[in-house]
């Protein structure tokens, strides 16, 4: 990796960790996360819609976490893990999300899909965390996660829009995903 050239008053050296693999950029200090992946990095999965953080469709994963990429800094990112979509995938193996959408047409023109996937997973992990949304009917820790119903789902997404229409079957690919994480999980459990 070559060290990024000096960085001037308006720059900073950034090395940013990105699907696992680390990138030394230096960015101007007002350079979102966003611009730098698909403009510095050539990581162009992740898309530009409203530029607001409105759309989600810029939406990776910082730490686990969804964000809407067009709002974080780069230099904000710094010492992060984040994934795009290009790093969901395992080898050539998709992931459980990414299957599930291509298996029930959970995408139409597909701008927002890359959005919409970061999303679902992350989604998926805050459900079995036991996060509460504002759909869940019981909130205390005690009842443990609410049942993942279509409700959910669609409350939990909905910070993704998709243009085309395609929320029928995102709902149902993202109730796909989860329930493959658990079943996998029990044949883990019973092969042991």
């Amino acid at each position: 990796m070559a060290p990024p050239p000096p960085p001037t008053p308006t720059q900073s050296a950034v090395t940013l960790n990105i699907n696992g693999e680390k990138h030394a950029l230096s960015v101007d200090h007002r350079t979102t996360l966003l611009d730098a992946l698909r403009e510095r990095l050539d990581l162009t999965g992740t898309k530009k819609g409203c530029d607001q953080g409105q759309c989600g469709a810029c939406t990776v994963l910082i730490d686990g976490r969804r964000a809407v990429s067009c709002l974080q800094l780069a230099v904000a990112a710094e010492g992060r893990e984040i994934t795009t979509i290009e790093g969901v995938a395992d080898g050539d193996r998709l992931h459980p999300v990414q299957q599930a959408f291509l298996d029930l047409d959970g995408y139409q023109c597909g701008y927002c899909t890359p959005g919409q996937i970061c999303s679902a997973i992350a989604v998926i992990e805050e459900h079995a965390a036991g996060w509460p949304s504002a759909a869940t009917g019981d909130v205390r820790p005690e009842a443990g996660p609410p049942p993942l119903t279509p409700e959910e789902i669609r409350e939990r997404m909905s910070g993704n829009l998709c243009r085309c229409g395609a929320y029928v079957s995102i709902v149902r690919a993202v109730a796909r995903a989860a329930e493959g994480d658990a079943p996998a999980a029990a044949r883990e459990e019973a092969a042991a």
